[in-house]
């Protein structure tokens, strides 16, 4: 018998068996301990318990909260006298073209006119030179969103401009500039 518990301490516990026994062990020996302090389980409370009905979140009532509309895009609106936002599209891409040859500061001051504070803010300093396209290719197409939003995209001899115009007064500017390579 001693030789057994000799072997055992010496040998089996100083082992990765031993160590993995030992662990193996008291993690069942914690898990114990906690069942028995947790008290009584009630069958009825955790995952098992599932409502009988959907979750809602949204009050059914509020109506489409969706990105899709279901109408027909409102018509955008534009003050009486100012170019409508195919006009204000197809002038911001002529000017902004047109830069070839030019210094930034003359080329933004073309830009100006047509481009929010913001947007001419964004592209003070840019360089002409690396507008990456040289004339359009088919007219303007307009996806209106509000009736003072409007997306325009202008396909070019390179890729696609994609134009968000805005019109916070029924003045519309464009207020940002995305290229999409083709």
């Amino acid at each position: 018998m001693r030789r057994a518990i000799e072997f055992l301490l010496t040998r089996v516990l100083r082992s990765r068996l031993g160590v993995g026994l030992g662990i193996g062990v008291l993690v069942l020996g914690v898990i114990g301990a906690a069942r028995l302090v947790s008290g009584p389980v009630d069958p009825s409370a955790g995952l098992s318990n599932r409502p009988d009905r959907p979750i809602t979140t949204v009050d059914p009532e509020a109506g489409d909260d969706g990105v899709l509309a279901t109408g027909a895009p409102p018509s955008p609106v534009t003050r009486s006298g100012a170019p409508k936002p195919e006009q204000i599209a197809d002038r911001f891409v002529g000017a902004w073209l047109g830069g070839r040859g030019m210094t930034s500061d003359e080329w933004l001051a073309t830009i100006r006119p047509l481009a929010t504070p913001v947007l001419v803010e964004k592209m003070a300093g840019a360089d002409p030179a690396g507008v990456p396209a040289q004339r359009t290719t088919g007219p303007t197409t307009l996806r209106p969103r509000t009736e003072s939003f409007v997306e325009a995209l202008v396909p070019l001899d390179t890729g696609q401009l994609r134009l968000e115009l805005v019109a916070p007064e029924g003045r519309w500017l464009v207020d940002v500039v995305d290229w999409e390579r083709e």
